[in-house]
Order: structure tokens, then sequence, then C-alpha cells
């Protein structure tokens, strides 16, 4: 693969990496954020077979293959099945930000992603460096929907879009991780996937709804 065709590569795949996390800022409707967290699994996996291209690593593309099946199959699927226990719980109804202004909020977040890692790309001037900003941008809007979202299933979500974020980051600014610490990572986010499942659906079954908000005015 030559330079430029792999700056393109890795350039669309970490710009559908961001717009991914952007989409889910913008819909409400849980059943398009749980796919379009899907497709965000396949720019990221995306991302490391770009990496593993270049460098002609079958370790990275076994780990391309991996977050295939992880985070564009399996999570994406217990998210569903959270859901379809949810009955008429199908959309974000009150987050604590408008759209419009979460919107704003992601473009403010992608500016102080790209001032706080300049120094870093600075340090080590690559086309993988580069993309580091989106990896934190990535994380940061995550951080943005696990604390302005209602529901507890978008919150997941944004616990997820961290996790992925920060996965990004690894990848970028180490060249790729050693297949074992990423297994090792992939089954502790599925275990705390399986736990906050569990208790979403145990919180269903006693109160009716998975509404924080709603939930602490009980406890009140």
């Amino acid at each position: 693969m030559n330079e430029t065709f792999y700056i393109q590569l890795l350039n669309l795949a970490a710009g559908a990496f961001l717009l991914a996390a952007v989409v889910v800022l913008w819909r409400r409707e849980l059943a398009v954020i749980i796919r379009v967290f899907a497709l965000q699994g396949v720019a990221l996996a995306g991302l490391v077979g770009v990496l593993a291209a270049h460098q002609g690593s079958v370790e990275l593309a076994a780990v391309a293959a991996g977050i295939v099946v992880l985070r564009a199959g399996v999570l994406p699927l217990l998210l569903r099945r959270a859901l379809a226990g949810a009955g008429q719980a199908q959309r974000e109804t009150a987050p604590l930000v408008n759209v419009s202004a979460s919107l704003l909020a992601a473009a403010v977040l992608t500016l102080i992603a790209y001032a706080v890692t300049r120094p870093l790309v600075e340090l080590a001037p690559s086309p993988a460096t580069h993309a580091i900003p989106v990896g934190l941008t990535v994380v940061l809007i995550g951080l943005f929907v696990l604390v302005t979202r209602r529901r507890a299933l978008s919150q997941l979500v944004g616990f997820l879009l961290m996790d992925n974020g920060i996965t990004a980051i690894g990848f970028l600014t180490t060249s790729g991780v050693p297949l074992v610490v990423e297994l090792g990572v992939s089954l502790d986010v599925l275990f705390a996937v399986l736990v906050l499942q569990i208790l979403t659906t145990r919180m269903r079954a006693t109160f009716g709804n998975t509404d924080l908000d709603e939930l602490r005015e009980l406890r009140d």
C-alpha cells in the first residue's frame, strides 16, 4: 500500500468513526442510535484494518476481525435485546441538552480535543498520530452522552462510545496493541455490558421505566 492511498483510507475511516459519534448526538430513536453504534464499530475495525494493511501485520488484521464481531455484532445485539424489552421507551424523550446545543457541544469538544492532543501529534508526527484528535473527540462525545441522556440504554451507548474512542487512541498512538491485550479489554467491555443489561432489565421489571431522573424521584 503506497503512502498516499494509506493516508486517504486512514482519513476516511477516522472521518466515519467521528461522524457516527456525532450522529448519536443528533438522533433520539434508540434503535437508530444502536445501528449507528454498530456502524462505528465497523469504522473502528476499518481503522485498525488500514493500519494492519500498511504494516503488513497479521495480528492487527485478526484484531480488526475481532472488533467487527464484538463491536459491530455482539454488543449491538445485546443492546437491541435490551431495547426489545423496553416497551414504549423507544426514544430519548427529554435529554438534558437539546439537539442544537448537543451538536454545538460536539464542535467545541472537537476543538478541545485537537488543542489538547497537538503536543502529542507534534512529538511524533505521522498519519496515524494526526488522527489521534478524532479518538479523543469520540471519548469526549461519549462522556457528553453519558452525562446528558436520561435513558439507561442511551447512557450505556455513551459508555461504549468512550471505550471505542479509547481503543482508537490506543491503536493510533502505538501503531497497534498486542492481540492478548485487545482481547482482554474487549472481554472486560463485554462483561460490563452484560452486567448493565441485567441491571437495566431489573430496573424495568421493578419500576417499569429506565428514565434515571424518574427513578431519583422515586428514591426522594
